[in-house]
């Protein structure tokens, strides 16, 4: 039914995508067809899962095929009508949104041995010690877990959040913070009280990942608001407020993922004099505080709640599997959330919060972040280095957080060079993974804590070095 030709220069993504809406317009492939599963496509044509994976995706975005939970990839009924930049939910169920989680999936799977793209720091520079300390202390204490707790959350918890952001010149009360499971769940709350289908949504392009899959699920439309090395591209973000007139804006302005980017003062000041002239919220994820050696002002701090949902986490800084984040905002908006929050988990584990709050108030914390920001800098440092020698254009150099986004003007498919890689034992981050469009393209994102292995700079070599075909 399709002939893939390896020795093609045309890449293999770009032949199964071709070949695949070939045959839709030809009929050959009818509306609610299924095709074959990823594996089934992978194993009949020799070609790497990875790279159906990227290929099913992009015909998914396209509006040629519709993906069906535990069913399967089906020719969607519509195939002919001009795909919009978000799919909304249909009535099967199937959106953009499952390939894509599919896709991001296997990159995160932990079998790989190297893992420059992954969105963690590793096991050693977290914070162990003071979280199996917590953990003794919890189980000598004689603490009733029967229950379910508050439904915003452990109490001592939220009032150490209020004096914390006290010090970030944030002014706020136990009764506005909402604890939740990650800023991955804050995020979702957020979107999910504040989207609805077919609404206009500003996020950074590129932009937080699992934000931008969530938001798609849920049928928004998004506009992207294009990252500098120190915020945003002003003159098209007014204009796309203009044009769209979107109601929310989710952002990250500090240490920004993927491209490392850091907002200034004045960039600041300029989205909030947007967000009021139209009559904007804006919700900032602020995950990456704790990683920034320099104090500086956050948009929940020039604006104190007003306009700005903040939202924030310990899953980066302490334990990836310890699920406790936070969201902070108007008194009025957190009863809201904390209403969702309800529906969709009834309360918080209070047993996760209090293992936080424990490794938070047991001395060492503020030593760990010293000596992980520290940490931090040098690889930043070696990182650059490495990837400058290799002939990559870094896009800004913060020398803080995790991230750097960069780009190989002999790579011009990160997304083919990701598949590769995973062949060869190393999960990189391909930059459609961040794009609000979904379009492929050259940049990748670097963990800078998991490119100590040389083997991750000699793959780069290898591929950045091969004659063009």
């Amino acid at each position: 039914m399709l002939t893939l030709q390896p020795l093609s220069s045309v890449p293999l993504v770009v032949q199964i995508v071709d070949g695949l809406r070939r045959l839709v317009e030809e009929g050959a492939l009818r509306a609610g067809t299924k095709v074959p599963s990823i594996r089934q496509f992978a194993h009949a044509h020799q070609v790497s899962v990875f790279t159906v994976v990227e290929a099913y995706d992009r015909l998914v975005a396209q509006g040629l095929l519709v993906s069906r939970p535990h069913s399967g990839f089906f020719v969607r009924k519509r195939a002919g009508t001009a795909p919009s930049v978000a799919v909304p939910v249909s009535a099967t169920g199937g959106t953009a949104f499952d390939a894509m989680w599919y896709l991001r999936k296997i990159f995160e799977n932990r079998h790989l041995s190297l893992k420059p793209g992954c969105g963690w720091l590793p096991h050693d520079w977290l914070f162990e010690d003071g979280l199996k300390r917590s953990l003794r202390a919890l189980a000598a204490d004689e603490v009733d877990l029967g229950g379910y707790g508050d439904p915003k959350g452990f109490g001592p918890l939220r009032r150490l959040i209020c004096d914390t952001l006290a010090e970030q010149e944030v002014t706020a009360t136990p009764e506005q913070v909402l604890l939740t499971q990650g800023s991955s769940q804050a995020l979702d709350l957020a979107a999910r009280r504040l989207v609805r289908p077919g609404d206009a949504v500003l996020v950074d392009d590129p932009g937080y990942a699992n934000l931008l899959f969530g938001l798609r699920f849920l049928g928004a439309r998004l506009v992207g608001a294009p990252r500098t090395p120190v915020g945003w591209d002003l003159s098209l973000l007014e204009a796309r407020i203009a044009e769209h007139k979107p109601r929310v804006f989710f952002t990250q302005p500090r240490l920004q993922s993927p491209s490392g980017s850091v907002a200034q003062l004045a960039q600041l000041h300029r989205v909030l004099q947007l967000a009021e002239r139209n009559d904007m919220l804006v919700v900032e994820n602020d995950i990456y505080a704790d990683l920034d050696p320099d104090p500086r002002p956050s948009l929940a701090s020039l604006d104190q709640l007003n306009r700005v949902v903040h939202i924030s986490s310990y899953s980066k800084t302490i334990s990836p599997n310890l699920r406790v984040g936070h969201v902070v905002a108007h008194p009025d908006l957190v009863e809201d959330l904390a209403q969702l929050k309800m529906i969709a988990g009834l309360t918080s584990s209070e047993f996760g919060e209090r293992l936080a709050y424990g490794a938070l108030t047991e001395g060492r914390w503020r030593k760990h972040l010293k000596a992980l920001r520290e940490r931090l800098a040098r690889s930043h440092e070696h990182v650059s280095q490495r990837l400058g020698a290799l002939g990559f254009e870094i896009f800004a150099e913060p020398k803080a957080g995790m991230f750097l986004w960069a780009r190989h003007p002999a790579l011009p498919d990160a997304a083919q060079v990701a598949n590769e890689a995973a062949e060869a034992d190393i999960l990189l981050g391909p930059g459609h993974l961040f794009s609000a469009d979904l379009e492929p393209g050259p940049w990748l994102r670097f963990n800078v804590a998991w490119c100590g292995d040389g083997r991750v700079f000699d793959f780069l070599g290898r591929h950045s070095s091969r004659p063009a075909t």
